[in-house]
């Protein structure tokens, strides 16, 4: 069900982290969040579209770390062997200040700017819902989800046991789903240099740098 946007719904403090601590294989191993994007880096343009909708925001990364804090503080994923945004997600609930916790990839420029908007409106609507994910129309987006902070203990049973998946963990609770079918291009991953090039080139023609394009 598509949650009513047009009344505000209850404010609630909601804490950020960028998922931002992978190893980017198919970018040729650079980290992606200091890969030029439009002349910035895509950590910038993702930074630009959280920040006005949260109240803390944490990065998760497990290099550069000093360049990174000088953005927002920074949180490792707890060891050296790249378990993926589930570790990302680990750490972010440890660390964060708030009860809910909004998790987005450092590698999506386009991150919908009324994202909490839309993720309130559905727990308003799904009161018992312990996480909120976006969905694209077509497929479910799991790095763009909002937790609560008491799954912290299941993650942590999950990743002691194996689970790397995070669409399997999240079968495991109630979950709201939100569909963003009018903005079809908000979830792009720029995982590798083509797609960075198209993405950029289409930027380009259409006149428009990041900040500007609609998501």
């Amino acid at each position: 069900m598509t949650p009513d946007t047009s009344a505000p719904p209850a404010h609630f403090p909601v804490s950020a982290v960028i998922l931002a601590g992978g190893r980017a294989t198919r970018m040729g191993g650079e980290d992606k969040g200091w890969v030029p994007l439009a002349g910035q880096p895509l950590i910038e343009h993702v930074l630009a579209r959280l920040r006005p909708q949260v109240d803390e925001v944490l990065i998760n990364a497990n290099r550069n770390q000093a360049s990174y804090r000088a953005l927002a503080p920074v949180i490792k994923d707890g060891n050296g062997d790249f378990l993926g945004p589930l570790a990302g997600m680990q750490a972010g609930l440890a660390a964060a200040r708030h009860d809910w916790v909004l998790f987005v990839p450092c590698d999506g420029p386009g991150l919908p700017r009324d994202l909490m908007h839309r993720f309130r409106a559905a727990l308003a609507a799904e009161p018992n819902a312990e996480l909120v994910v976006a969905h694209d129309g077509s497929h479910l987006q799991p790095v763009v989800a909002l937790l609560h902070r008491s799954l912290l203990p299941s993650l942590r049973q999950a990743l002691a046991e194996g689970e790397r998946k995070i669409a399997c963990w999240f079968g495991r609770h109630r979950m709201a789903v939100v569909p963003f079918v009018d903005q079809p291009d908000a979830f792009i991953n720029l995982n590798d240099p083509a797609e960075l090039a198209a993405y950029e080139a289409r930027l380009r023609a259409n006149g428009n740098d990041v900040t500007k394009e609609k998501a």
